[in-house]
């Protein structure tokens, strides 16, 4: 699976704690990069409700992306980091 617009979208996220919006609904979310950028998460719990979304995401060796969704489908995942908008 490609992952080159996720990869630029999850990107645009801050590290650390931020909010946004996703379908009409507001987040918290928290990502934490590794130093060396090839272990990343994010989690984010929406904040008048019950979904979350979370999943670890690893850049191995040969520069290829390995996406761990977190008892989720990575169709979720992937639309969630695609769909989210940071609150001003």
């Amino acid at each position: 699976m490609e992952y080159v617009e996720f990869d630029a979208a999850f990107e645009k996220l801050p590290e650390g704690y931020s909010e946004g919006t996703y379908e009409g609904r507001r987040f918290g979310m928290i990502v934490r990069r590794s130093k060396d950028g090839r272990r990343n998460s994010l989690f984010a719990r929406e904040l008048a409700g019950t979904d979350i979304v979370s999943f670890n995401l690893y850049r191995v060796t040969s520069g290829k992306t390995s996406l761990k969704p977190c008892e989720m489908s990575i169709g979720k995942v992937m639309a969630f980091v695609l769909g989210v908008r940071q609150s001003a």
